[in-house]
């Protein structure tokens, strides 16, 4: 029969220490940082809506401009939004509430859906798959990450 023996040292007793600079930074902040210098067209929205980072990719996709140029510009009147019918039409304000971005921050939950923009004049309007996420600031949402992909038909 197999014996085994236990001894113990001491209780653990956690030792107190200053909080490091890295807990007092929010998601909403770390994703924005990351999403500035990322290669992958994604961006980042507060919960107001406006844009707090766009990656250079992203920025070009939805013609946004520079990405300096896009922060602090509201999402939905950033973007050239049409609607999915032959004409495109320019997408409404109840309608553009529902865009992925918009829908993961007011849902509070995961959002995936097809945006149609156009991403400037003279440029033929392109179909992107979004799929965001709510970013947590505390105990309440803070704003989203959004991915974004040309859909190439």
């Amino acid at each position: 029969m197999a014996h085994v023996e236990l001894s113990l040292s001491g209780a653990f007793v956690p030792q107190a220490r200053t909080p490091s600079e890295a807990e007092f930074v929010t998601s909403v902040e770390r994703w924005s940082m990351t999403v500035a210098v990322a290669a992958e067209p994604c961006l980042v929205i507060d919960v107001n809506g406006s844009i707090l980072a766009v990656s250079p990719s992203g920025s070009e996709l939805l013609g946004l401009g520079k990405p300096a140029e896009a922060i602090g510009q509201r999402l939905n009147a950033a973007l050239h939004l049409i609607d999915f019918t032959a004409g495109g039409g320019r997408l409404e304000e109840p309608e553009a509430e529902n865009i992925p971005p918009l829908l993961a921050l007011r849902s509070e939950r995961l959002a995936r859906g097809l945006m149609r923009v156009v991403p400037g004049d003279g440029v033929p309007a392109l179909t992107v798959d979004a799929v965001s996420t709510p970013l947590q600031a505390g105990d309440r949402v803070g704003g989203t990450l959004t991915f974004l992909s040309p859909v190439r038909y």
